[in-house]
């Protein structure tokens, strides 16, 4: 009897100590919670309500963020679906259509206009393929979700300053399931940071704009330390027993073109290197024995926009392709 007693008060002691658990409030709850947070930080309360009206958590949106593709598909697997001949026959009639604008907006930023037309290409398939996700929506669900919290919610509150300042409505706010739009697919906090207004109407809309759209991709770049006077890099051939340690993208990596030439690395066609004096890095993205690539600062400024080989190479194979037609 008296071990009996002692449990249930030792029982009593440890749920009094135990910390209790904040019980997880409501999508709509979470909701409110957005909406007071939003009014602290000079949102209007009009806004507000037009931005969150009707929106429901999207399981969709939280499947996608947790069950990307994992299968790998090697570059020379990945480079012919990703910038097959129907897109790059496009990118030069694109190019060719929008020369006159893209010209100046290079000039002005500093940038090759075929660099602008293949990332154009390469995130949304020359507007094509935007995605059709209320993007306030699909933010607020994913920063409900938790996973990465701290990020969607400040994804939010950048959405919700765009639509402040007017650059569209909120029922025109469409993107990705993960809040990424328009035809460069600017995350909220990359828009606000980047977008440019091309043509000069008051508005930064990477949604209908092309001009938007260039000048936009053009200033992140910029901004990313792109050189217009050099290109991204080149494919090359690497000798056998060539150190591992020597690829990488770290500045302790970067070598001159004379010094990699020095090691061995030839162009494709094994004639030689170009003699110009620059930094180089050698990547190789799959291993020793897949493809191979010299690359340069402006390479690196791609993998700014993205940290995925595989995207920068995409967008650098097809501007190539661009500039040969």
């Amino acid at each position: 009897m008296r071990k009996g007693l002692i449990g249930i008060l030792i029982g009593a002691a440890l749920s009094l100590s135990a910390p209790v658990m904040a019980e997880k409030p409501s999508f709509d709850n979470y909701v409110i919670g957005l909406k007071e947070e939003g009014a602290t930080k000079g949102i209007d309360s009009l806004l507000l309500e037009q931005a969150f009206d009707g929106i429901r958590y999207r399981e969709r949106a939280v499947k996608a963020d947790r069950n990307q593709p994992e299968k790998r598909l090697t570059l020379d697997e990945y480079i012919p679906r990703a910038v097959p001949d129907w897109k790059v026959k496009k990118a030069r009639r694109l190019y060719d259509e929008h020369y006159t604008v893209l010209q100046r907006i290079g000039e002005e930023y500093g940038v090759q206009p075929r660099f602008l037309v293949a990332l154009w290409g390469v995130e949304s398939n020359f507007g094509a393929l935007t995605g059709n996700y209320n993007v306030v929506e699909a933010l607020t669900t994913l920063a409900y979700d938790g996973r990465r919290e701290a990020f969607f919610r400040k994804e939010v509150f950048a959405a919700l300053t765009i639509l402040q300042e007017g650059h569209i409505a909120p029922s025109d706010m469409k993107g990705s399931w993960a809040g990424a739009m328009g035809q460069c697919q600017f995350m909220p906090s990359s828009f606000i940071s980047f977008a440019a207004d091309g043509n000069n109407d008051g508005k930064k809309d990477i949604w209908t704009s092309k001009p938007d759209v260039f000048a936009s991709s053009a200033n992140y770049l910029k901004n990313a330390g792109w050189d217009s006077e050099y290109t991204w890099g080149r494919q090359v051939k690497v000798p056998e027993g060539i150190e591992r340690e020597l690829s990488g993208l770290g500045q302790d990596k970067a070598k001159t073109l004379a010094e990699w030439e020095g090691l061995g690395i030839r162009r494709m066609n094994n004639t030689s290197l170009p003699d110009v004096d620059i930094n180089a890095w050698l990547i190789q993205p799959d291993d020793e024995y897949g493809r191979s690539y010299l690359v340069y600062g402006n390479y690196q400024s791609l993998m700014k926009w993205n940290r995925s080989h595989y995207f920068a190479i995409a967008v650098s194979h097809l501007a190539d392709r661009i500039k040969s037609g």
